[in-house]
């Protein structure tokens, strides 16, 4: 995903001035796609004169012009084909991204975007889940060079669970009737370790 794309999301949502889409940035788009005020500004120029996006000028007492920015039809027509295009290397935050966008363009070819990512992650949790089990079967026993290796394989297993519960989440709400969506991913057996046991 380009920078474009994300500010082809924001000012769909609400027309704005550079500095007004650069506060956005700083405060909701920016939690997850960080961008600087000069990037903004640098990408602006470039969609307007792409066409993506029209400029009026507002006049202002006692301040000078200010310049707001609408998405246009040819910024319109690619957002529709960013948002329907598969992309197996999108990031989490590039994926969140066109989910905020879905609205803007085809929600059920974002909706089989995300179930493709939701069935790699599932796929890549199994692998950690079997390597936990074949490699390190009795973690309560584990020290030193062992220990520190499951623990880095248990940040990956916590991590792609999360990313996995997050796609079912969206995909739940995208179609809440489930039409159009793919099988949930049949959950992976999980190797219990003593970080899970109850401590009584």
């Amino acid at each position: 995903m380009a920078l474009e794309h994300a500010i082809l999301v924001s000012l769909s949502e609400r027309s704005g001035s550079g500095y007004e889409l650069a506060r956005r940035f700083e405060k909701s788009i920016g939690l997850f796609w960080s961008a600087t005020h000069q990037q903004i500004y640098r990408v602006l120029k470039r969609m307007e004169e792409a066409g993506w996006v029209g400029v009026d000028v507002v006049a202002q007492d006692g301040r000078p012009d200010k310049k707001v920015y609408t998405v246009g039809s040819a910024g319109q027509s690619e957002l529709r084909r960013w948002l329907a295009e598969p992309d197996p290397s999108s990031s989490p935050q590039e994926l969140a991204v066109k989910i905020r966008g879905a609205s803007f363009g085809d929600a059920r070819a974002v909706a089989e975007e995300i179930g493709r990512h939701r069935d790699g992650h599932a796929e890549r949790l199994d692998a950690y889940r079997q390597i936990e089990k074949r490699d390190f079967p009795a973690p309560a026993e584990l020290s030193g060079q062992a220990l520190h290796q499951y623990l880095v394989l248990r940040g990956g297993v916590r991590a792609e669970e999360g990313q996995v519960e997050w796609f079912e989440e969206v995909l739940a709400a995208l179609n809440p009737a489930g039409s159009g969506r793919a099988a949930p991913a049949k959950p992976a057996e999980k190797t219990v370790s003593h970080h899970d046991k109850d401590p009584s």
